[in-house]
Formats: structure tokens, sequence, C-alpha cells
């Protein structure tokens, strides 16, 4: 069916805006404050996560939470809110704090909500508002002093802007104070994962899922065993955590897992259907719209792909997605769409630079293909020297140093990307390439077919070249390369005739040997073997441990 219900969701709802700003609607009605009421929410936000079942007279019944009070379960619970709730709890916060100004536990639930916000609506200007809300917690009760919760606010702070070093610190110093703190560990995982310190990251999915089980746990765990590459074991639990989403918003997200997790199996049908569920679920859950772009996309449907993209970039215009739409337009031959969106690109990466969100990753990808490739290289060496060795920066670098003429320094940095496990057709064609351009045909040639049977729709612009490569390598030779073939035996020497008696040799003197010598060419020859095969590469271990 083309029907497309879910191309059209409504549109964010806005927090009340910074001070002096003019651009952000105002927010809806403003709504009553008490400390009775955020009482209230938490012990809402713990019958929520129990599953508890309250029994209360028919005469008195209690009333449905509010959405202050939703938006407070789901951050007990370490579950996404709606949108319409944190817009709630952002409002109820800014009223509160106006007329509290040393309620450090409110200060650091508006700082992060305010990075929820700025994460869900791509608007890096509320990371700066989050920034002086916590800073403000702080201020009023120091981390030292027990207030933890504005430090683990710093620490999704800065992974919202890719610093996962400092995000790594902040994690670290509230596990040391406090081991058995949950909300520590989704810091430190995102934190780890962005430095590429996978051992660590599994770790603290491990003691995340031991400390906080449900959904959010397994979501968790789901992502884990995909970077490991463990497919069955990452759809198995992302299915889990979908089936034991207690909200909209966590079901949404749960779904849009599992259309990321088709998406990358080569199955676009299957991710679609994902996406839409997603966004008939909730239908402010942007990111499945830009999911279900790529998907049509890949199905060949790009009317309604490039359809989606637009009102993506528009409502959330994340820097990948505006570098996907470019894509797909120059894929369509339409050179002057690709041009516009990728100067909107470079409009949002320096808007993201002046807001302190490091965009490195994706600019590099992008000045590797579209424009300079030394400058990818030199954004990526940044990162690589400043420990951030993902093995997305691995990919990117490698790939940048071949379209900047370095294939032979690249390759060691695309076999680091595809060694971490993840199975990912981009980073098997990337190496794919790099082993082409060195003469090392079979080789390319098993990583171009990995990356087409991966995905085969994996990108708009690199499918199709990943094909053409793949043919003009050819096949095999028959048989397989020379160096792989036994040596045919040597046939046994001819035996030399017997010397005719005239001929025969003097008798041997007694100072000599009783064995008569032989002449070098009649030494017996050693036992032969046939030649090896060249060994082959040395497996590669894993670079993630098992769970």
């Amino acid at each position: 069916m083309d029907a497309k219900p879910q191309q059209n969701p409504e549109p964010l709802p806005s927090p009340l805006p910074p001070q002096g700003a003019t651009s952000v609607p105002p927010p809806p009605a403003p709504m009553r404050t008490t400390l009775r009421r955020a009482a209230f929410g938490a012990v809402a936000g713990a019958v929520l996560v129990a599953g508890a079942v309250i029994a209360v007279p028919d005469d008195d019944p209690a009333p449905p939470p509010g959405p202050v009070a939703r938006a407070e379960a789901a951050a007990a619970a370490g579950a996404p809110a709606s949108l319409s709730d944190l817009t709630a709890l952002i409002g109820d916060r800014q009223k509160w704090v106006e007329t509290h100004p040393a309620d450090a536990p409110s200060w650091a639930v508006l700082g992060t909500a305010y990075v929820e916000w700025g994460r869900r609506s791509a608007d890096a200007a509320y990371y700066t508002r989050a920034e002086q809300a916590l800073q403000r917690s702080l201020a009023a009760q120091p981390g030292e002093r027990g207030n933890t919760a504005a430090w683990v606010g710093l620490g999704t702070l800065a992974n919202a802007r890719n610093d996962f070093l400092a995000a790594k610190k902040w994690g670290e110093t509230v596990r040391t104070r406090q081991p058995k703190n949950w909300t520590a560990y989704p810091v430190l995982i995102d934190a780890y994962n962005g430095l590429g310190e996978y051992a660590a990251a599994s770790r603290a999915t491990e003691k995340f899922g031991a400390l906080r089980k449900g959904a959010p746990a397994l979501a968790r765990t789901s992502d884990m065993y995909r970077g490991q590459g463990w497919r069955e074991d990452a759809l198995a639990t992302a299915q889990e955590a979908a089936d034991r989403a207690a909200t909209p918003a966590e079901k949404a997200a749960a779904l849009h897992r599992l259309g990321e997790l088709a998406a990358e199996r080569g199955e676009p049908a299957e991710a679609l259907a994902q996406y839409d569920a997603a966004l008939r679920t909730d239908r402010g859950h942007l990111a499945s719209l830009g999911g279900r772009a790529r998907a049509l996309a890949a199905l060949g449907r790009t009317d309604e792909a490039l359809a989606d993209y637009r009102t993506v970039t528009t409502k959330l215009p994340r820097p990948e997605y505006v570098l996907e739409l470019g894509e797909l337009y120059e894929s369509l031959g339409l050179d002057g769409d690709a041009r516009t969106q990728y100067a909107k690109l470079r409009d949002l990466l320096t808007r993201a630079r002046a807001s302190g969100v490091d965009e490195s990753l994706t600019e590099a990808r992008f000045e590797a293909d579209h424009g300079d490739p030394e400058a990818a290289v030199e954004l990526m060496r940044t990162e690589w020297e400043a420990q951030r060795r993902s093995s997305a920066v691995a990919d990117t670098l490698a790939w940048s140093l071949h379209r900047a003429g370095r294939s032979e320094e690249g390759m060691q940095y695309a076999e680091r990307a595809v060694e971490t496990g993840v199975r990912n057709a981009s980073y098997a064609y990337h190496l794919g390439m790099i082993e082409s351009s060195l003469g090392q045909d079979g080789p390319a040639r098993g990583h171009l077919e990995e990356a087409l049977r991966t995905n085969p729709d994996f990108s708009p612009l690199a499918a199709p070249l990943a094909q053409e490569a793949l043919d003009a390598l050819g096949e095999p030779a028959a048989g397989g390369p020379e160096f792989m073939q036994p040596t045919a035996p040597e046939p046994p020497a001819e035996p030399e005739p017997s010397a005719s008696p005239s001929q025969a040799p003097p008798e041997a003197s007694p100072e000599t040997t009783q064995e008569p010598s032989r002449a070098p060419s009649q030494a017996p020859e050693e036992p032969r073997t046939a030649r090896s095969a060249a060994p082959s590469p040395q497996s590669r271990p894993s670079a993630t441990p098992a769970p």
C-alpha cells in the first residue's frame, strides 16, 4: 500500500524559549507546581517501574498521572518520555526554579530535560541552556555533597555533544562514588562506545542490566550484541525490549531499533514495516521518519523517500539526514538539488561547531566523498589522536586516506574497523576498495561480496560502485592462485650404467675408506614433500569480549 499517514508527523512541541529569545513558540498553559506534586511524580514513577497494582477504594479513585508525572516516571525508569510530556516537565521546572533558585535537584532535572530536548529536536542551542542549568544545580549543591544527578546530567550533555572523553570522566566519577547508581551506566556505555573502548562498554552494559531490569536494559544489551556482530541475539533481545515497553515513547524507540537491525541486514521491506509501526505508536518519533526515508530509497520508491527526507530534514535537521538526502539526489542525477543539500550541511556543521557539538565524523564523511579528502584526513587524525578510536572513526579515517591517495596507510584503519565485529556493509566496501587499489584482488573480491551480501542497498551512491568494482575484478582464476598448487614431484634420477671390466677402477688403498665415494650428483636425495600452500592470514581475534 502506498498510503503514508506517517510522512507528516505532528511538529515538535516547544518548551519555553531561552530568555530573550523569540524564535521558539510559547509553551502550553502554565502548570501548577508544588513540592507535593514532585513527590507524587516520583512515587508514580516507582509504581510504573515496578509494575505494581495499587488497590484504591471505588469511591476515591486515584487521578491518572499528568504529563509531568509521566515524564518523571520515564526518567526514573531510564526510558524516553513523549515530547509533549517532556515539554510539560520543562515548563514545570522552569516556573519552579524562578521562585526556588536554590533547588539543586530541580535545576538538575531541568538541565537534563534540556539535553533530551536538544537531542530530540536537533537544536544544539538547548545544550547551552542545559549546561547553564546544570551548573546552577552544582552551585546550589556541589556533587561532592551528594548532587550526583547534576554530574550525570553533565555526562549526558557531553555525550550529546560527542565529547566522549568528558562523558567518561563524569560517568566514572559517579560510579566511583556510587557504584550501584544505575544512572551512571548509560552515560558510560555511550562514552565507551564513542571512544572505541568496547570491552569496557560491554562490562558497563552488563552492570546496567544487573541494576536496572526491563526494556531500557534490554535495549542496551541488544545494541551490545549488534556491535559484536551477533545479529540473532541482537534481534531477539530487541524484540523482547519492544514486547516489554511500558509507554508509547518507549515502544516507538524499541520498534525503531528493530527497523535499524532489519535495514542493516539488507531487509528494507521489514525495516519499513518497523518504522511505520514506530510512527503509528508515536507520531513524534522523527528518527523513524528518517529511517523510513532510507528504507524507501532502498526499495526504489524514490519519490516517497524524497518526501520523507524533506520532512525530516526540516523538523529534525541532523547533519547525517541532510547528507543522505544530498547523496540520494546525486544518485538520481539531480546535481543542483544535491549541491543545495551540501550547502545546507555545511551551514549545519558550522552552527554545531559554534554550539560546542563535535560533528567531525559526518563532516569527514562528506569531505572525503564530496569535498576535500585531505581536510577529512585532518579531522579524523584529530579524533584518533584524542583517543576517540571507535570503529566509525577508524573506517572514516581509512576511507579519507584512500580518497587522498594514501591507500596503503589507510589499510590498517580499514582492517581495524572490520575487526571490531560489527557487520557494516560500508566498512566492508571501504576495505574492499582499498584492497583493490593496492592490487589485492582476492581479498578485495571477498570484501566487496561481503558488503553486497550484508546489505545490497547500503548506499544509493556506493552500492552501485561496489557492484561495478566487483564486476571489474571478474571471477577468480580456475583452480586458485598459482602458489596454492603443489609442486610436481621430480622424476627419480636415472641409474648410471655399470663400468666394464676393462674400465674397472683401481683397488682402493688401505688408507681409503671402505665405502666408495659418490659424486655430488649421485648423493642421496632428501625426502621431498609437496610445497605447502602459502599460509593464510591469521584469523582475526574478536575485538570485543563475549557478554
